[in-house]
């Protein structure tokens, strides 16, 4: 577990595992994780304990070739990171499969992820998962918005125990890692038995959003943003296919607003479209979530999890 710092060991048995997995069919999945990490690992044992199957990619595979191997072997349900998704979608090769079953999980997934899977593809049904390896998988939400229903806080399925405290995820269920492995090793659970998931909510309208984990907070001038809620932003406006929001340092405020922007194919990269992006975040974000500089590049650094890096 840990996408930055130093990563920790959890351990897990079959059953810890598989909770989340019930009434497996025989279906036919493939994956863009890598099946030793823990999301890979959830999408095999769906495969495995349904008698379906299961394509991974190969090493050094271009995604062009996965496509059209999933494709040729009709490939139904597919799993990977909003991150690896948008890397799908800008590929030409998107088109050559029809997936009946998309699911994300690893990332938070915003709408306009969900909007341009679900134009893609509209016959597939959209799901979006909250799982970590600490707390293991605690809920699906298939309604075609970012984030969760309040309600789920109350009736949270298979066994499921969901809590908010001071803004942050906590999940109690019998998916959740027993221990983390190794000598002088923190608490995985709290007394009653809840992993805080560092994951921070805001509720709006009726429903749950995340705002990006507690430890990655850009503080301008003691004011806290959280980057991936003005990713969320950016990766909805009309010509940005995804983005990355950093820090960039400054001797007023300690740190200001940077984002990168990757555009939908045919979108100029001109000062004028750089203009517009910055105009519609001021008008929807509060002046210190704004970015105050923007780039565009060819593409965003990704994990070997599929997760965009995130430095610092």
């Amino acid at each position: 577990s840990g996408t930055s710092g130093p990563p920790k060991l959890a351990l897990h048995n079959l059953a810890t595992l598989a909770a989340a997995i019930q009434n497996p069919q025989p279906q036919a999945w493939a994956t863009f994780y890598d099946i030793r990490r823990f999301g890979g690992l959830q999408i095999f044992l769906r495969a495995i304990l349904g008698g379906g199957s299961l394509e991974i990619t190969g090493p050094g595979e271009a995604l062009d070739s996965f496509l059209a191997r999933l494709a040729r072997a009709g490939t139904t349900h597919i799993s990977g990171t909003p991150s690896h998704w948008r890397k799908l979608l800008m590929s030409p090769a998107a088109k050559a499969i029809a997936p009946s079953n998309i699911r994300l999980s690893g990332e938070i997934a915003d709408d306009g992820v969900l909007g341009a899977l679900a134009a893609l593809y509209p016959k597939a049904e959209i799901v979006h998962a909250f799982a970590s390896t600490e707390a293991g998988v605690a809920f699906a939400v298939d309604d075609g918005h970012a984030g969760f229903p309040e309600a789920l806080l109350t009736r949270a399925a298979n066994g499921v125990e969901l809590g908010v405290v001071d803004g942050a995820l906590r999940v109690r269920s019998k998916g959740t890692a027993l221990r983390y492995l190794g000598d002088g090793a923190p608490a995985l659970r709290d007394a009653e038995g809840f992993v805080d998931t560092g994951d921070m909510l805001e509720r709006r309208h009726g429903r749950y959003v995340f705002l990006g984990r507690s430890g990655g907070i850009i503080n301008v001038g003691g004011a806290k943003v959280h980057p991936e809620e003005v990713e969320a932003v950016l990766n909805g406006l009309p010509g940005v296919r995804a983005s990355q929001v950093r820090q960039r340092k400054s001797p007023l405020t300690g740190a200001l607003v940077a984002a990168d922007v990757v555009l939908h194919e045919g979108v100029e990269p001109s000062g004028e479209t750089r203009a517009g992006i910055l105009a519609a975040c001021r008008a929807r974000l509060a002046p210190h979530k704004a970015p105050a500089s923007l780039r565009f590049v060819a593409a965003l650094e990704m994990t070997p999890g599929g997760k965009l890096v995130r430095h610092g």
